[in-house]
C-alpha cells in the first residue's frame, strides 16, 4: 500500500515538475513590436538581445526589459509571450528639438547653463532626469551670485513626437556680502580670520571678485577651511556652532560665523598598534617620529603625515589589505593621548571597476592619475582614501563623493567616483601706493585648462619705472612621473634713462620641473634661455656704459627647499629653508654665478603671538675675468631692511645706486598682544640687519661694506578702502651715503 502511494506521488511530480519548467522556459518561434515609430523593429531586437530561435525563460525577460530600458529610448515597455510569440509593445520617450533658455542675456552664461543640463538637443527626454538638471542649474546661477533666482520648466509638443525643452530662468538681483562676522570665543582677530577664508566683504575696487557673492557651497568651504585652521593651530575641540546670511536694509548681506575655539590642546603620549604577523622594524620610524612630537600642540597635519608615512609603508612592503583607525583621548590639562590602529580587513576585496561621474569639463585620465590603487588592485583602504585626499587636493571640484558598492563577484567590489565642477579660473587687479611709488598689476589664473587639469598663471605689473609680464604654465604630475613640468615665458623693461642714463630689456623662456625629492624636501631645477639689451646716455654710470650691448644668455637654475613650518599659510611653528644656485651655459656671454640662501623660522613665544626670525643671505660672482652684469648685481628686496628707501643702500657709482656682489639680511619681528579689541588690526615689533657690498668692476669705488639696522613698529591693518600696512622705523647704523626713510606705507589688494 505504502509502495503504491509512492508511486502515484512520483508521477504527479514527474507532472508538475514537466509543467513548471515548460510554462518557465519556450522557445520563441517569432517576435513581433507595437508602439515604435523612430526605432525600427532590428534595432529593438539588437538593444533587448533577443533573437527568433532563442530559449526565454523569466530570467531573460527581465534582461531584456533591462536593456530596453537602459537605452533611453522608451518611457514603457511591456513584454508578453503568446504561443512561443514575444511580443514587445513600447512607448518611446520624445525627441528634444531644441534647449532653450529664457531670462539671461548673457551668451557665455547661457553656454554654462546648457554644459550643465544633461538632457541635450536630438536626445531622448528622460523624465526623471530633469529635476537634477533644474537643481544643477540653480546651483550654476547662485554660484555665479543670483541668490533669489528661480527656474522652471516648460515644454513645448511638437509634431513628430518631438518636444522643445525651455528653461524659463528669473535671475534676480545679485547678493552681495556686506559684512563677514565671526562671533564667540574666536580667540583669533576678524582680520586673520578673513585671510583664512573664500568669501570676501564686497568693495568698490572688487568689482570683479565672484568671491564678493553670496554662495553656498563656498561658505561651507569656508566652515571647513576655519575648523581645519583652529585645529591645527591646536584647538583639538573648535567647532562652528552655526553660520548663517542675514539681509539687511541696504540690499545686500550679512555672514557670520558662530565660533567656538575651545581650549589649546597638546599632545601626550603615541601608541602605534600593529596585528601580530606585521614586521615591526618596519614601523620604527614611524614610532620614533610620533614620539617626538609629545608635549607639542595638537595639529591635524601631523596625523594627516603619519597616516602618509603609513600609506608608504602600504604600498612597498606589500601589506595589500590593511587600514588605519586614529583614537584620540582626552586626559588631564588639555593634553590628547593618540592611539594609530592598523588593522587588516577581514574580507579581502580586490577593485572591480572604477567609474567615474559628473566630469563634464575634467578629462577622466586627470581624476585617475590620482588614484593610488587601480582596477585589479587590492582594496586597500589606507590607500583608498589617501586617492580621495587626492582629488580633493586638486581643488578643481566643489565636492568628491565615494562609494565603494558589491558587485556579482563575492571578492570584487566598483567604486563609483561622483565630482561635482567649479569654476576655476580667476581674474585679479592689484593696486598699490606708497612711499616707494605706486604699482599696478593684472593677472589670470586657470586651474584645469581644457579640463586637463594643467595650471596657467598670467600677470603683468607695472610701476614708475619699469613693466614686467609673466606667462607660466604648470603640467601636474607629468606622465604619472610625480613631477610637475613648468614652462614660462617672460618679459621686463626698466626705463632709467632720465634720472640714471640707461634702459634695460629683458626678455626670456624658461622650462623646468618641481618635485618632492625626499620627505618635506622639494628639488626645482630649471633651464633658461634670455635676450637682454641695455641702453645709456652720458648720465649713465661708468659700469653701465662698460656693458652696453646685447646680450643672450642660457642658465642652469636649481631650488632645494626644507619645509618643516606645521603649515604654509601663517605658521607659527617650525621652520622653511632654502637653497638656490643659478649656472651660466655660455660661458662667453654671461660668466655670473648667483648662490643664495634664506631661512625663516617661527615660534608661538605666547598664545597666538609668533616670534618670527630670518636670515638671508646671496653671492654674485664672476667665473672668468668680465663682470658680473647690471642686471645680475644684487638688491636688498625691501621687506628685509625697513628704515631705508628701497634700493638706496650699498655701493653707489656717482649718484647711481649700482647694488652689490653680496648681500645679507637678518630680521626678527613679533606680534604684539595689545589692542585685541581692535579686530582688524594687528601690531608688531621688529629688528631689522642687513648689509650690501662689493663692487668687481672698478676698485676705485667704496665698496660700502657696513652694517645697517633699524627697529619699529608695524601696523597691519584692513581698512574699508582695502589691505593697510605701514612702518615707523629708526635707523639704529648706518653709512653716510644711505637714504634712509621713517615711515613706509603700502595700501594694495586684489580683486
Amino acid at each position: 500500500m505504502i509502495k503504491h502511494i509512492y508511486k502515484i506521488f512520483f508521477v504527479v511530480f514527474i507532472f508538475f515538475s514537466t509543467s513548471f519548467s515548460n510554462s518557465l522556459s519556450d522557445i520563441i518561434k517569432d517576435i513581433k513590436i507595437f508602439g515604435n515609430e523612430r526605432v525600427n523593429n532590428e534595432t529593438i531586437k539588437i538593444f533587448g538581445g533577443i533573437k527568433k530561435g532563442d530559449e526565454i525563460n523569466n530570467d531573460k525577460l527581465n534582461d531584456v526589459l533591462k536593456k530596453l530600458y537602459e537605452t533611453n529610448f522608451f518611457k514603457d515597455v511591456n513584454l508578453k509571450i503568446n504561443n512561443s510569440i514575444l511580443e514587445i509593445t513600447v512607448d518611446e520617450n520624445p525627441i528634444v528639438q531644441n534647449l532653450i533658455v529664457e531670462g539671461i542675456k548673457n551668451k557665455d552664461l547661457i553656454k554654462a547653463v546648457k554644459n550643465k543640463i544633461s538632457t541635450k538637443e536630438k536626445s531622448p527626454f528622460i523624465e526623471n532626469r530633469i529635476n537634477n538638471d533644474i537643481d544643477q542649474v540653480k546651483d550654476l546661477i547662485q554660484d555665479v551670485g543670483y541668490y533669489f533666482s528661480s527656474v522652471d520648466l516648460l515644454t513645448k509638443d511638437n509634431a513628430n513626437n518631438t518636444i522643445d525643452l525651455i528653461f524659463k530662468v528669473d535671475l534676480g538681483k545679485k547678493a552681495f556680502i556686506n559684512e563677514i562676522s565671526f562671533l564667540g570665543n574666536k580667540v583669533f582677530k576678524k582680520r586673520k580670520l578673513l585671510n583664512v577664508i573664500t568669501s570676501e566683504e564686497d568693495r568698490f575696487w572688487k568689482f570683479i571678485s565672484k568671491k564678493r557673492l553670496v554662495n553656498k557651497q563656498r561658505i561651507d568651504l569656508d566652515q571647513r577651511l576655519l575648523l581645519n585652521f583652529y585645529r591645527n593651530k591646536g584647538y583639538y575641540q573648535a567647532s562652528v556652532l552655526n553660520q548663517s546670511v542675514q539681509y539687511d536694509n541696504s540690499d545686500k548681506f550679512n555672514i557670520i560665523f558662530n565660533i567656538e575655539s575651545g581650549p589649546k590642546f597638546n599632545f601626550g603620549n603615541f601608541k602605534l598598534n600593529l596585528p601580530k604577523d606585521f614586521e615591526k622594524n618596519y614601523f620604527l620610524d614611524i614610532e620614533k617620529k610620533l614620539n617626538k612630537f609629545s608635549g607639542e600642540k595638537y595639529s591635524l597635519k601631523i596625523l594627516e603625515k603619519m597616516l602618509d608615512e603609513i600609506e608608504k609603508i602600504a604600498s612597498s612592503k606589500n601589506y595589500e589589505f590593511i587600514n588605519a583607525k586614529v583614537e584620540e583621548k582626552i586626559i588631564k590639562n588639555n593634553i590628547l593621548n593618540i592611539e594609530i590602529s592598523i588593522l587588516t580587513d577581514e574580507n579581502n576585496y580586490y577593485v572591480n571597476k572604477i567609474n567615474i561621474f559628473g566630469n563634464d569639463i575634467t578629462q577622466e585620465e586627470v581624476i585617475r592619475n590620482e588614484f593610488i590603487i587601480d582596477e585589479g588592485d587590492p582594496l586597500n583602504n589606507v590607500l583608498f582614501n589617501k586617492s580621495i585626499s587626492n582629488l580633493k587636493s586638486l581643488n578643481i571640484f566643489k565636492n568628491v563623493k565615494s562609494e565603494i558598492i558589491n558587485t556579482e563577484n563575492n571578492y570584487q567590489k566598483d567604486i563609483n567616483i561622483t565630482v561635482s565642477e567649479k569654476p576655476t579660473g580667476q581674474i585679479s587687479v592689484g593696486a598699490g601706493v606708497g612711499t616707494s611709488g605706486t604699482s599696478t598689476a593684472f593677472g589670470i589664473t586657470e586651474n584645469n585648462f581644457l579640463g586637463k587639469g594643467i595650471k596657467l598663471d598670467s600677470n603683468l605689473f607695472l610701476s614708475e619705472e619699469s613693466i614686467k609680464g609673466k606667462l607660466s604654465y604648470t603640467r601636474p604630475n607629468y606622465k604619472n612621473s610625480d613631477k610637475d613640468l613648468i614652462f614660462s615665458l617672460q618679459s621686463q623693461e626698466t626705463d632709467r634713462l632720465e634720472g640714471f642714463g640707461y634702459k634695460s630689456n629683458d626678455t626670456g623662456v624658461l622650462i623646468g620641473t618641481n618635485y618632492e625629492l625626499l620627505e618635506d624636501l622639494s628639488f626645482s631645477p630649471n633651464f633658461s634661455v634670455s635676450y637682454e639689451s641695455l641702453t645709456t646716455s652720458s648720465k649713465a654710470s661708468t659700469l653701465l656704459k662698460k656693458q652696453e650691448g646685447s646680450y643672450f644668455d642660457t642658465e642652469v637654475r636649481y631650488g632645494l627647499v626644507m619645509d618643516k613650518r606645521d603649515q604654509s599659510y601663517q605658521p607659527s611653528d617650525g621652520y622653511i629653508s632654502g637653497f638656490f644656485q643659478t649656472l651660466p651655459v655660455n660661458i662667453d656671454e654671461n660668466q655670473t654665478v648667483i648662490n643664495g640662501y634664506e631661512l625663516t623660522a617661527y615660534e608661538e613665544y605666547i598664545d597666538n603671538q609668533v616670534l618670527t626670525l630670518s636670515f638671508f643671505a646671496k653671492a654674485a660672482n664672476s667665473l672668468g675675468d668680465d663682470d658680473v652684469k647690471i642686471s645680475d648685481r644684487l638688491y636688498l628686496p625691501s621687506r628685509k631692511l625697513r628704515g631705508f628707501e628701497t634700493g638706496k643702500i650699498g655701493p653707489k657709482d656717482g649718484g647711481d645706486y649700482v647694488g652689490g656682489n653680496f648681500l645679507s639680511a637678518f630680521n626678527a619681528q613679533a606680534n604684539l598682544p595689545v589692542m585685541q579689541s581692535f579686530e582688524t588690526i594687528d601690531l608688531s615689533i621688529f629688528y631689522d640687519a642687513a648689509n650690501v657690498w662689493g663692487v668687481d668692476y672698478n676698485s676705485s669705488i667704496n665698496d660700502s661694506s657696513a652694517l645697517r639696522s633699524s627697529t619699529g613698529l608695524a601696523i597691519d591693518w584692513y581698512t574699508p578702502i582695502g589691505p593697510l600696512s605701514f612702518s615707523f622705523s629708526q635707523p639704529l647704523t648706518k653709512k653716510s651715503s644711505d637714504k634712509t626713510e621713517s615711515f613706509r606705507f603700502q595700501l594694495g589688494t586684489t580683486f
